[in-house]
């Protein structure tokens, strides 16, 4: 993704990559899949990280990210933004008032009966 990402945004040139990148899955040449690593979308965040778990070189793609403090972007199998490790991507809007393990919980409260 790394080779994708500079010829995209012009941040470095592509014949500076390391070697492990040309074994990459997400290395095709073309390009086509920086739509889904760099996607705002829940389920093509989702998708990108499914993709990057059967990787050969899942580790060293996200060693490489954490150092360049990678901006954006599902790297190594993790979503960055703002050079840092998020476990997962919110949905838009306020998070609701009542949480679902809450409700859970009072799912689960005892009930008093009336005799």
């Amino acid at each position: 993704m790394f080779a994708l990402h500079a010829l995209q945004t012009g941040t470095g040139p592509a014949l500076e990559q390391p070697a492990w990148q040309a074994l990459a899955r997400c290395s095709n040449g073309t390009g086509s899949m920086l739509e889904l690593f760099f996607s705002e979308q829940i389920d093509d965040i989702n998708a990108a990280k499914a993709f990057c778990l059967e990787c050969p070189v899942q580790e060293p793609c996200f060693e490489g990210a954490v150092a360049r403090r990678e901006p954006w972007g599902v790297w190594g199998g993790q979503l960055f933004l703002n050079g840092k490790v998020l476990p997962q991507k919110r949905k838009r809007g306020r998070p609701p008032k009542i949480r679902p393990e809450v409700l859970a919980d009072v799912d689960e409260a005892p009930t008093a009966q009336t005799a």
